[in-house]
């Protein structure tokens, strides 16, 4: 909780001065030129117009008061002396401290950033963290013969690729649900870069499907115990690099972090079973970013279409009126452009037909009842009779009981002693495997994850997330969870 003196001179009164002297430390380090002069230092800073009076006491000044905020470490330069005055002056040379190159390297990112998020929706990021993933596998699976250098190397690749998923997409998302982005896309000119931006969405909506699904399986199969001798190799690779300074961090400080990166990178594609995973959430925001642009779109082109069409009706109108020779021959315009004033207009129920080329005329008669407009009218009716389906619907009851009892039948054959589990399953007929799927849908619903089945009989379901199986019927297979199904009726 310690204050960040290091980043003092971005406020500091004169922090023009001292955020361009440490811009051009930060320059040099980027060109490997770790220890600059004062000199040099001096004859930079005139050579900016801002900056042409700048005295050589001042930059003094503010080189020791960066010395003593940490941006600056000082050393003294005894390579060029050649009197004794000149040794007993002390010159230094000065060298930026780490906290000063990342801080400077942050503010020059920010600088290219703006004011709006960034980001992206790269579809091959998923693509090469696949790779990644499939690459470390490999090599759990045979037995890690090589060096640890590249076992780190492999590791750093897999979430330097997470890490760009996670950043990229996440500010790409927040840039399209900026108020600034909303206000443009509702706008007119949005509907030339509609087809651009629909196409690059599903291009990355069908990418994520296509490696998700590979890469969830990889991570299932991946536990944390079944990579404990590769977080050794990791282990060792970094206990093998030389450090003068005393390191705290012991074996199990780095295999926990290890651990805890594995699992985050789990929870990530995987989720858990009180919370969904950011992968889920990705889809439902890219495909809910594809709905309102959908729906901007069309009202925009409802909005268009709709003053587009009445502006040039009402201009052609008037420019035939205004082009009528008198009076009369504007009354047989409007007879003709809006119809009679005063005519009564009869509306058909009948089916017409829908050729806009068909006159009235052509068209066959129909006959119309007129019914007085009185409150005491009444249609005559005569009293008719209705036929009981009392025997074919006890036929019907019977059918659909006698197929419920069949379906129960065939439920009981799959039971054990009151329950059912899938991964004890052969291959069950498609219509248990929906019933079954059924089940499972219903009891998501309820807390306790009890269903009422249609046959009387109470079940509770049990999902083993961390154990997948293979459901085998006769129209194909199916990956899932395993899960239990316990009816209480059979104790």
């Amino acid at each position: 909780m310690k204050k960040i003196i290091e980043a003092s001179y971005l406020t500091a009164d004169s922090a023009a001065h001292y955020r361009t002297i440490l811009r051009y430390f930060f320059h040099q380090h980027e060109r490997m030129r770790d220890f600059i002069a004062p000199e040099e230092l001096l004859e930079y800073m005139r050579s900016i117009p801002s900056f042409s009076d700048y005295q050589e006491e001042q930059l003094h000044q503010q080189l020791g008061q960066l010395v003593k905020w940490n941006n600056l470490i000082s050393r003294q330069d005894m390579t060029n002396a050649k009197t004794i005055e000149e040794y007993k002056k002390k010159r230094f040379r000065y060298q930026c401290t780490p906290y000063t190159v990342e801080i400077e390297r942050m503010v020059v990112q920010l600088e290219k950033m703006g004011d709006t998020f960034q980001g992206s929706l790269e579809k091959s990021q998923f693509d090469r963290l696949f790779q990644a993933l499939t690459n470390l596998q490999h090599e759990v699976e045979h037995d890690l013969n090589k060096s640890a250098e590249e076992y780190m190397r492999m590791w750093e690749d897999v979430f330097r690729y997470l890490q760009s998923i996670r950043t990229s997409t996440a500010d790409y998302i927040a840039y399209i649900n900026s108020e600034q982005t909303d206000q443009r896309m509702q706008t007119e000119a949005f509907i030339v870069y509609k087809n651009q931006f629909t196409t690059y969405l599903r291009d990355f909506i069908l990418s994520l499907q296509k490696t998700s699904l590979q890469i969830q399986q990889i991570l299932v199969e991946l536990t944390s115990e079944r990579l404990q001798p590769y977080f050794q190799k990791l282990i060792e690779h970094r206990s093998a690099i030389p450090r003068l300074e005393d390191v705290s961090s012991s074996a199990n400080d780095w295999l926990t972090e290890y651990e805890e990166y594995w699992f985050s990178l789990r929870q990530w594609f995987l989720g858990s079973t009180i919370q969904q995973s950011e992968l889920e959430v990705l889809q439902w925001q890219t495909n809910e970013m594809i709905r309102r642009m959908t729906r901007y779109v069309q009202r925009i082109g409802e909005r268009q279409q709709h003053f587009r069409s009445r502006k040039k009706d009402y201009l052609q109108l008037s420019k035939w009126f205004s082009e009528c020779k008198d009076i009369d021959e504007a009354h047989k315009l409007s007879a003709v452009v809006f119809g009679s004033m005063t005519i009564q207009h009869l509306q058909l129920e009948a089916a017409t037909t829908e050729n806009l080329h068909v006159d009235t005329w052509d068209e066959e008669p129909v006959e119309l009842t007129i019914k007085p407009r009185t409150v005491r009218y009444r249609e005559k009716t005569k009293p008719g009779s209705f036929i009981s389906n009392e025997i074919k619907k006890k036929q019907q009851r019977e059918q659909y009981l006698k197929e419920r009892e069949q379906e129960k039948k065939l439920i009981e054959k799959y039971m054990n002693q009151g329950m059912i589990t899938l991964s004890s399953l052969s291959k069950v007929e498609p219509f248990i495997r929906k019933l079954l799927l059924s089940w499972i849908g219903k009891s998501m619903a309820s807390k306790n994850r009890m269903v009422k089945t249609d046959y009387g009989l109470h079940v509770k379901v049990k999902l083993d997330y961390e154990k997948t199986i293979t459901l085998k019927a006769e129209d194909g297979d199916l990956l899932m969870p395993d899960a239990i199904f316990l009816f209480e009726e059979q104790g």
